[in-house]
């Protein structure tokens, strides 16, 4: 807005039509004090103002304005019919005026310097926007990199008490901060600790993962700088998102080497203690197995003979399941490997199965009258372990089906359903993992859980694929696929 001061209203009249004809908006004063009065409370654009007036001329008034922290950068025009002399027009732009025009006024000459003013006036504006805008930008940069001045600090003190090694690295994977336990297995704050010659190499590894922006866990076993002897730690680094973007990673190395030490130990005791107890419990069935034979048909004492060779099987089963175990972690589980027919193989898992459970209803579906390329032993394992687990989660319901068929991309496809308790879903990512049980199952049922743990790996060591699809209450199927020939990759499915 343009604020017009003269003493005159006709000047006034005047000038306003003229501006408001060229879509100015004006507001008017007849005097100096009303004029300082009007600018107190209201910001203008341009201020056209009279040199001649009574009571405060525009002199006065301009030096006045000047003296307005809020209104000193307003531009002024002096208007003057009398003091047109050179002296008069120094002291009106000492006073504070940007320009000067005499009166009688030449409109078009007044309209090019208000369009000039109006025009820097709005540039002004804008770039008092624009500053006001980069200095809030400005101050709020500042405060988010305190805060994360602040956040790196508490992490690195938080780093720096943990009895682990740790690290961070910027979003490009290039380290930045270590705690004082890095150095104690690394050359430098630099480089990666000391791996051993067997291992991954680790910095590539860390090159990979950093462009995969996918978290990283890993064992590998490390060494310090005083000593030769390698120790087992787990590797894990996890990248920190921020606005969908990594800024850092974040990464320890933990020792867990006590801990294989002790789970060896464990296996070693496993594997010794079945080979152990398989020789007696031979003995002990062929015994039961010659008293069984020994006994009449109707003599009430072979009721209790058959009850202990089914707990005898069972004990049979889990040492085997023992020693199959102790074979897996210690890289001794053999195959042997020939083709052989699919449907022998099922018949006779699913007769042995039918004999041991003669309660049950097994039902074949589909047709899989085709030979592969693999250890018949272990894959009828697989599919006894399927059925013997659907009949001991389906005590309520007697119905198993068992399907096999072969899949458009030539490979076999064996599933074993039951109609009974069923699995949760988050219980379905770990159903083969060792040892693995069912919280609400396990009171009610016995096992180790190795048994699926087992099959996973003999259906691993066959390039299949493996999985669960299960709903609680109704039942679970557990599956695998097998290619025909040699060869594969090994997939594990979601259930």
């Amino acid at each position: 807005m343009i604020l017009i001061v003269d003493d005159k209203p006709e000047n006034i009249f005047s000038l306003k039509t003229i501006l408001e004809l060229h879509s100015f908006p004006t507001d008017t004063a007849l005097s100096g004090e009303e004029a300082l009065k009007k600018i107190l409370r209201q910001s203008y654009a341009l201020i056209i103002l009279d040199v001649q007036m009574p009571g405060m001329d525009g002199f006065e008034v301009a030096e006045a304005i000047s003296g307005y922290s809020k209104a000193r950068d307003i531009p002024i025009i002096f208007l003057s019919a009398a003091n047109t002399e050179k002296k008069f027009i120094t002291k009106g732009y000492s006073s504070g005026a940007l320009d000067y025009i005499t009166k009688p006024i030449d409109p078009d000459i007044l309209l090019l310097k208000v369009k000039t003013f109006y025009k820097l006036y709005e540039q002004n504006r804008e770039l008092n926007r624009i500053h006001a805008s980069l200095r809030s930008e400005i101050e709020f940069r500042k405060k988010v990199e305190g805060e994360l001045q602040e956040r790196n600090g508490e992490l690195h003190s938080i780093l720096e008490s943990i009895p682990q090694i740790a690290f961070t690295t910027g979003p490009d994977g290039q380290i930045e901060f270590v705690n004082e336990q890095w150095l104690c297995c690394a050359p430098s704050k630099q480089d990666f600790p000391l791996t051993h010659p067997e291992d991954v190499d680790l910095p590539k590894l860390w090159q990979k993962t950093v462009a995969s922006g996918q978290p990283l866990e890993l064992e590998i076993r490390i060494r310090r700088m005083d000593t030769e002897d390698y120790r087992f730690h787990l590797l894990r680094a996890i990248p920190i998102h921020e606005s969908n973007a990594i800024t850092k990673w974040v990464g320890t190395f933990t020792d867990i080497d006590d801990q294989k030490q002790a789970v060896k130990r464990k296996d070693e005791f496993i594997s010794i203690a079945s080979h152990e107890l398989k020789t007696p419990l031979t003995t002990i069935k062929a015994y039961a197995q010659l008293l069984e034979r020994s006994i009449e048909p109707g003599d009430p004492n072979r009721l209790y003979v058959d009850r202990a060779l089914v707990q005898i099987s069972k004990l049979d089963n889990l040492i085997v399941d023992l020693l199959d175990l102790s074979k897996i972690e210690s890289g001794k589980l053999k195959f042997n490997k020939k083709p052989f027919s699919v449907e022998g193989m099922l018949g006779n898992a699913v007769e042995m199965i039918r004999q041991t459970y003669p309660d049950y209803h097994i039902t074949r579906k589909g047709a899989a009258d085709v030979e592969i390329f693999g250890d018949e032993m272990r894959i009828e394992q697989v599919i006894i372990n399927y059925l013997t687990n659907a009949i001991k989660y389906s005590p309520e319901r007697k119905e198993i089906d068992i399907e096999a068929t072969i899949k458009d991309d030539g490979r076999l496809f064996v599933q074993v359903r039951d109609y009974g308790i069923g699995i949760r879903k988050d219980h379905q990512e770990n159903i083969f993992s060792k040892f693995y049980r069912v919280e609400e199952s396990a009171t009610r049922f016995q096992g180790l859980g190795i048994g699926l743990y087992i099959c996973a790996e003999i259906i691993r060591r066959h390039d299949g694929e493996y999985g669960v699809e299960s709903e609680p209450g109704q039942g679970s199927a557990f599956y695998f696929s097998v290619p025909l020939q040699a060869g594969g990759a090994l997939r594990k499915l979601a259930g």
